[in-house]
């Protein structure tokens, strides 16, 4: 097994960029901590895919995390295909993050950790949890938007996928993906679909989302994700789920995908619980994307939880 490029050293003042080596990639991560973390179960922070979207997105909860008093070391990973890590012109089905993750706790974190997932990124974890059954990489895990129910549970076909996939890896694909990456557009796709209030959609959010789609090569990891590899029917696996599990939802949460749309974010939490063998649940104002719109009510709704398994 490859070992880590750079070491995992805990972070004391300010924070820099590492690397290690994972399937011949180089892969990007930091590390927020301090001499009073020791001992303290860390949190592995799962970035949602989107159009420039990458580690970038935990920023302000980081921020909003230690500014609280928290202990607890952070540790904050960009997926391949995002951010600072390679960037190869591949499907990525949510097994290859899975498996990207699983090196990384084992070999950088070492310990036991709590996974904090934004979005739709949950079958990330899904297929991470059923690789590490009887192991002890992970000890929880927050939710922080969650897809619709039935968009979890509802498997698309193999040919759908590898017809959208063909779609978006041609000419026309990289055409919409430079359409896609519009100040313009990324501001109204947000307003509509990821903010409760338009006003939420601020500069630092779009500076973010332009300088990390900046590289072409950024898209495959959006068009994989657009494809709906990770759309495969996980209602058994979620009940197989061993870990204390918390899922926050907005009061205004809504679903891009049709199946979803009539779900209520009570309907939708209401779902998860029932399903959870060991389920909480919280329900938050905002929408979508609470750590970053509604970042101190996030940490300070999660604390209790994080606490509790620290």
């Amino acid at each position: 097994m490859m070992q880590p490029d750079v070491a995992a050293s805990m972070v004391e003042t300010g924070v820099s960029t590492q690397f290690y080596a994972w399937r011949g990639h180089r892969c990007a991560y930091e590390v927020r901590a301090s001499e009073a973390s020791a001992g303290q179960t860390p949190l592995v922070l799962v970035h949602p895919i989107g159009v420039g979207l990458s580690r970038r997105f935990w920023d302000r909860f980081c921020e909003g995390w230690q500014r609280s008093g928290a202990q607890n070391p952070i540790y904050n990973l960009d997926l391949l295909g995002c951010g600072e890590s390679d960037l190869p012109a591949i499907a990525y089905p949510p097994e290859i993050w899975a498996e990207q993750l699983e090196y990384f706790l084992q070999t950088v974190v070492k310990q036991g950790a709590i996974l904090v997932v934004q979005g739709a990124l949950f079958p990330v974890a899904i297929e991470l949890c059923q690789r590490e059954l009887g192991q002890t990489l992970v000890r929880g895990m927050v939710l922080s938007g969650p897809p619709a129910w039935p968009v979890m549970t509802l498997a698309w076909p193999e040919w759908r996928k590898n017809l959208s996939w063909s779609f978006f890896r041609s000419p026309l694909g990289a055409l919409f993906y430079r359409y896609a990456r519009r100040r313009q557009f990324l501001q109204s796709f947000s307003a509509k679909q990821l903010f409760a209030a338009s006003e939420g959609v601020d500069e630092p959010w779009l500076a973010m989302l332009h300088e990390g789609s900046r590289d072409m090569a950024t898209r495959y990891a959006v068009f994989a994700f657009l494809a709906g590899f990770w759309r495969k029917g996980y209602q058994e696996a979620i009940v197989a789920i061993p870990h204390p599990t918390l899922v926050v939802v907005g009061d205004t949460a809504s679903s891009i995908s049709r199946s979803g749309k009539q779900e209520t974010p009570s309907d939708r939490l209401s779902d998860y619980l029932k399903h959870l063998s060991q389920g909480e649940g919280l329900k938050l104002d905002g929408r979508n994307v609470l750590p970053y719109e509604q970042t101190d009510t996030f940490v300070e709704a999660i604390a209790p939880f994080i606490a509790r398994l620290s």
